[in-house]
């Protein structure tokens, strides 16, 4: 289970990593991003790890206002 959750957090952090160095990321490349960081922090064991997600999903919501 573990396995999956670290999976699920690099696709959170891909995913934002391809919204930072993309100025035109789209809605949905954001709702993709989104989706992901949801799903990571649903399988999230540990408070580190939610909180690194909290932090994914504070700049996404940034670069949204941006």
């Amino acid at each position: 289970m573990a396995n999956m959750a670290n999976n699920l957090m690099q696709q959170a952090k891909d995913a934002m990593n391809r919204i930072t160095n993309n100025n035109q990321a789209s809605d949905q490349d954001k709702q993709a991003a989104q989706n992901a960081i949801q799903a990571a922090y649903n399988d999230a064991t540990t408070p580190e790890e939610k909180q690194e997600l909290q932090q994914l999903e504070q700049q996404l919501q940034q670069h949204q206002l941006s």
